[in-house]
């Protein structure tokens, strides 16, 4: 059936966009809610575009009201004051009745024997910001003017000039935020604390470290072999538990990340491949890349503590898995939703501190990732030519002096010397196969780190930029109302320290990350030569 909605106010689509102007009173044709406030349909002309969900109406409802558009709500879902949204679930019959529906839903997606997930856009390892936006809490544009002025009569029915469209600020819920808009509870639990050093800005850390060890990948089987996967145990030091996982939950976790934490860089998981994938060469690399995504959520002070991480670390019981599945995909403190659990200083940010800052981490964020790139691109073509061309010639080398040695055999007055010359020739063999072997070693391992390095640099200038759209709207509120309003420059700090607490957080793990990764390259050059010298 062919449901219709009609228009209530108008609304002017942008020039050569996806967006259908609509006039109030039109009666339109639905085809789909593509989300984030938005419809598709089609208008009497047959053109097919987008226009806001809160501009009409289904077509059994009443007349247009004489009232001017309805402010957004701030969030679709919302959890009880005090609720613990890791807690059991409420149990009635409706919700068994829906959560077994749910249940067969997931049985269904997890089950699927493909490993490859979704593929990552091209020359990004992780999802833009502006796909960050939470699962039941997506905030839509709308007029930044009613949410000062009271006064109706000053505001008609036509949809204002900077009604936000797509925007990442928009989407990642940034500016219902800094506006006030959304209105979410948290729990003294879900706090996470900020602190001025006096030098820099950083994560108050408390937690004690620890690590979760990857290992034993095995591959397994379902529908009495019909569909089969690799699981990975996963033991976390501080409790000793494993649990085992696919690469599809490690996929699934990646994407809860990306949704919650909008302005943390999440390091990205391996890239996807189908062949080849039960290969016992590439089952061990991709578990020390995967090792390599557990360790760099484990260092970082709030991915850490995370609760839909911990859930992926330590549940054990599969119906729990299942709950706490639902309620990460339910969470509201989600997106710019997440900067009510931030505490932070008081003091108020200096703004020319704050450009200072910010431009010098979109000059370095820049200049690395070139670098990275550069460095990728080398491991890559290193790897090929020490298992192909190096490898090549060395056992060219050998071949040659063996000839040379087999063709002494024919006299015996030089033995020593014909032995001598087929040793080298061996000596050159082993030099060969040696170089072969030695990618693994060096060259892969650091292009492994680059490849984390290269998702999350692709991630920061989308995070610069939502930070950037934050302090913007701050300035351009100000403006419009010609007055100081504290409460709005208190919520765009609260964004600019978590963004300068990252900052920070990004550049200490740097440091530690190459420093390791350096180390490990240049001593296994060294062993590599050494051994090379031995032969």
């Amino acid at each position: 059936m062919t449901t219709k909605v009609k228009a209530l106010y108008d609304f002017s689509g942008e020039v050569n966009s996806v967006e259908l102007s609509i006039k109030a009173g039109e009666i339109l044709t639905f085809i789909r809610d593509v989300g984030a406030g938005w419809y598709e349909g089609e208008n009497s002309k047959g053109q097919v575009g987008l226009f806001p969900e809160n501009y009409v109406e289904k077509i059994e409802s009443a007349g247009p009201p004489s009232i001017p558009p309805p402010q957004l709500p701030s969030t679709y879902y919302e959890e009880p004051p005090g609720e613990d949204p890791w807690s059991a679930e409420n149990s009635n019959s409706n919700t068994n009745q829906q959560q077994n529906q749910q249940d067969d839903f997931w049985d269904d997606d997890w089950d699927d024997d493909s490993e490859t997930g979704q593929q990552p856009p091209a020359n990004a390892h992780s999802t833009p910001l502006e796909f960050r936006q939470p699962a039941l809490d997506i905030h839509r544009g709308f007029d930044t003017h009613s949410v000062i002025s009271t006064n109706a009569g000053d505001r008609a029915p036509q949809a204002k000039k900077n009604f936000n469209r797509f925007s990442a600020f928009v989407k990642s819920g940034g500016e219902s935020y800094i506006l006030g808009t959304a209105k979410v509870s948290v729990s003294e639990a879900e706090k996470v604390y900020i602190m001025d050093s006096g030098t820099m800005i950083l994560w108050n850390d408390q937690h004690k470290g620890y690590n979760v060890e990857v290992a034993s990948p095995k591959k397994e089987s379902k529908m009495r072999g019909l569909k089969s996967y690799i699981a990975y145990k996963l033991t976390p030091s501080y409790n000793g538990i494993q649990v085992s996982r696919r690469y599809k939950h490690f996929d699934w976790l990646h994407e809860r990340l990306e949704e919650k934490f909008c302005l943390i860089p999440i390091p990205p998981l391996p890239d996807k491949q189908i062949s080849g994938r039960y290969e016992e060469q590439f089952i061990e690399h991709r578990r020390l890349q995967l090792q390599l995504f557990v360790d760099c959520v484990c260092r970082h002070p709030v991915l850490s503590q995370s609760a839909v991480w911990k859930h992926f670390i330590e549940c054990t019981d599969e119906k729990m898995w299942k709950a706490g599945k639902r309620k990460a995909e339910k969470d509201a403190l989600v997106g710019a939703n997440y900067f009510a659990c931030l505490q932070v200083p008081d003091k108020v940010i200096d703004p020319f501190d704050l450009e200072r800052h910010t431009e010098n981490a979109h000059r370095f964020v820049t200049s690395m990732d070139n670098s990275v790139k550069n460095v990728m691109a080398l491991a890559q073509d290193q790897t090929k030519k020490c298992q192909t061309q190096y490898k090549r010639e060395y056992q060219k080398i050998g071949l040659t002096f063996q000839m040379l040695g087999t063709s002494f055999d024919l006299d015996n007055s030089s033995v020593n010397l014909t032995t001598a010359i087929k040793r080298t020739g061996e000596a050159y063999n082993n030099i060969g196969k040696m170089f072969e072997e030695q990618p693994k070693m060096d060259w892969e391992p650091l292009a492994d780190q680059m490849h984390i390095y290269k998702g999350m640099l692709a991630s920061f200038p989308d995070i610069l930029q939502v930070h950037k759209d934050a302090v913007n709207k701050h300035k351009e509120m100000e403006k419009s109302q010609q007055m100081a309003l504290p409460d709005m420059k208190r919520r765009t700090d609260v964004m600019s320290y978590s963004l300068l607490a990252e900052i920070s957080n990004f550049h200490s793990q740097r440091e530690e990350d190459f420093k390791t990764a350096m180390k490990t390259f240049l001593n296994e050059q060294i062993n590599l030569y050494q051994n090379v010298s031995l032969s």
